[in-house]
């Protein structure tokens, strides 16, 4: 199939011949069992009535700053706990701090909201949560945003990877995840949804590319930044990387695992070509 021009949106005809989003699998096991309670974490079992759904409710330590986060103890599509790659994400963007600055920002895979909580609270910034569409996600991440003095709540979307994005409208110039390149059969779905938001991106009126101090502009408007940890095989995390190049999507390994994904003519360009 010839590759089509992804300036269009999801209802040009090439995205409506694609075939249906892939349904999300089922964990069969809880990733719980990767980890161990630290002596200085906190943990508590909780109990809702409705659906007796577990949750332990840890301190962690992001960058000198203490978070208590709920997780689920299990959770079907695996939202329920902090993977490496958060802890690894949170360093590299407080050594680049200029890359998020300012910016209104959109994390996917947001889980638990750890990361977006970390972020508002030390930078303010405009961001918003999203996961699959799962309504225990997002009241998840509304208590987590509670009970570490984010309030309002941060705004959250639902949505699952390949089906039409809530809002037809983009505005957000950067997206970010961390570790959610398990389900290798959901990359198309992802990458469908990573070709919307980045190509569809309408700039405000007031967007520009930031300038850092040494005069040098920083990542393009719209951009994807990802930071990936968890071990798989080296050809199933090319498949993402390819899957994203044969979309029209820009690749760049930018260090420590954190990788900047651009489409081939960003909205708003820098000389640095990110």
């Amino acid at each position: 199939m010839k590759t089509p021009n992804l300036y269009l949106g999801l209802g040009h005809p090439y995205y409506q011949a694609l075939p249906a989003p892939i349904p999300m699998d089922i964990a069969l096991f809880s990733p719980s069992s990767l980890f161990h309670d630290d002596d200085d974490s906190t943990s508590t079992d909780e109990e809702t009535p409705d659906n007796c759904q577990t949750y332990v409710e840890r301190t962690h330590q992001f960058h000198g700053m203490e978070l208590v986060i709920r997780e689920f103890s299990f959770h079907q599509m695996n939202a329920n706990l902090l993977w490496p790659g958060t802890f690894a994400f949170v360093e590299w963007l407080v050594q680049n701090r200029s890359k998020i600055e300012g910016r209104h920002i959109l994390e996917l895979g947001s889980g638990t909201g750890a990361l977006a909580i970390f972020l508002k609270k030390l930078y303010q910034v405009d961001i918003t949560t999203s996961d699959y569409d799962d309504q225990e996600i997002e009241d998840n991440i509304a208590h987590n945003c509670r009970v570490n003095g984010v309030t309002p709540v941060l705004p959250h979307i639902k949505h699952s990877w390949g089906d039409p994005f809530p809002n037809p409208h983009p505005e957000w110039d950067l997206i970010i995840a961390s570790d959610i390149l398990l389900y290798v059969k959901q990359y198309p779905n992802l990458i469908k949804t990573l070709c919307f938001l980045l190509n569809s991106y309408k700039p405000r009126e007031t967007a520009t590319t930031p300038l850092a101090q040494d005069g040098i502009p920083e990542l393009a408007r719209p951009a994807f930044l990802m930071s990936w940890r968890r071990r798989i095989g080296k050809e199933d995390e090319s498949l993402f990387f390819t899957g994203c190049e044969t979309a029209g999507l820009q690749v760049q390994h930018l260090g420590s695992r954190v990788y900047c994904i651009t489409p081939a003519k960003p909205a708003v360009n820098d000389s640095l070509g990110l």
